[in-house]
């Protein structure tokens, strides 16, 4: 809310009640999430306030341990191949939507996006019902399907905004000029919406990263995660080191997440017709 040239006493009192109201609303949001930063770096093996000293011990029990690394490892090996996976079939499935001439669209695109609606602990349970009964339970292939059930919804829509600007005009071009269309969607198609795809592989990749539920019915002692891990270290173990690798956790999805908008930008400002 910006203020007139000329302001009365009312319009400042106003627009200073606005701000004030969005800085309540900005703490609410923050503040539960930043706690766990500071008491990271305590020195005692406690959760107290004030700290009892500073320390990085806790990053060095979170890198340095094998337990820890072993859920590092598993939650980006599944990360990676849960990002890899959805992208690819996001990215197809978000380009024959956006063409007019594919069958009840309307209808197949809820079905798409339901994982963002339906509750996870649902598609967990009827994934290892399913999985189960194919032996994919308890295996990096199993938690990397389910993980990509949930993440390409947004592959597919972050593509699909980058589609909504796309001439389909220039892959008529590239196919009277002879070009087969693999060929026309590696040097046309793709590089124009770029931006979308790599949005969306940071969108997968944190979804993933950050999932513990699919991981608390697949994943087997071996193949604990690190969101599984702390889980369960809230469960047995309360250590300080969990609040280490939340913060961890949050500074890598708060890095991709920033990522992810920058690239979102740069397609909607290329998707924009040029005068």
């Amino acid at each position: 809310m910006l203020l007139s040239p000329y302001p009365t006493i009312g319009e400042r009192i106003r627009v200073t009640l606005l701000w004030l109201w969005g800085a309540l609303v900005i703490a609410f949001l923050m503040v539960p999430i930043l706690i766990p930063v500071p008491l990271s770096f305590n020195s005692g093996a406690f959760f107290v306030f004030p700290l009892e000293g500073f320390s990085t011990r806790w990053y060095e029990v979170v890198l340095g341990t094998d337990r820890w690394q072993t859920a590092i490892g598993n939650s980006l090996i599944i990360a990676f191949g849960t990002t890899a996976l959805a992208t690819a079939l996001g990215t197809l499935t978000a380009i024959a939507l956006s063409s007019e001439k594919f069958p009840a669209r309307r209808i197949v695109m809820p079905l798409v996006i339901s994982p963002l609606i339906v509750p996870v602990v649902i598609t967990a349970v009827g994934s290892y019902l399913f999985y189960a009964r194919v032996g994919l339970a308890s295996t990096y292939v199993g938690i990397i399907l389910a993980h990509t059930a949930l993440a390409s919804p947004f592959v597919v829509v972050t593509v699909g905004a980058s589609l909504t600007g796309f001439d389909r005009n220039l892959m008529r071009a590239a196919s009277i000029s002879g070009a087969k269309p693999v060929v026309a969607f590696y040097r046309i198609m793709l590089p124009l919406i770029l931006p979308g795809v790599l949005s969306g592989a940071a969108f997968a990749f944190v979804t993933s990263f950050d999932e513990v539920v699919v991981a608390q019915f697949l994943a087997s002692a071996n193949q604990r995660t690190m969101p599984l891990e702390m889980f369960i270290g809230l469960r047995e173990r309360l250590s300080p080191a969990i609040t280490a690798a939340a913060t961890l956790m949050m500074l890598l999805s708060i890095i991709l997440l920033v990522v992810a908008n920058i690239l979102t930008r740069r397609s909607v400002r290329k998707s924009k017709p040029t005068e």
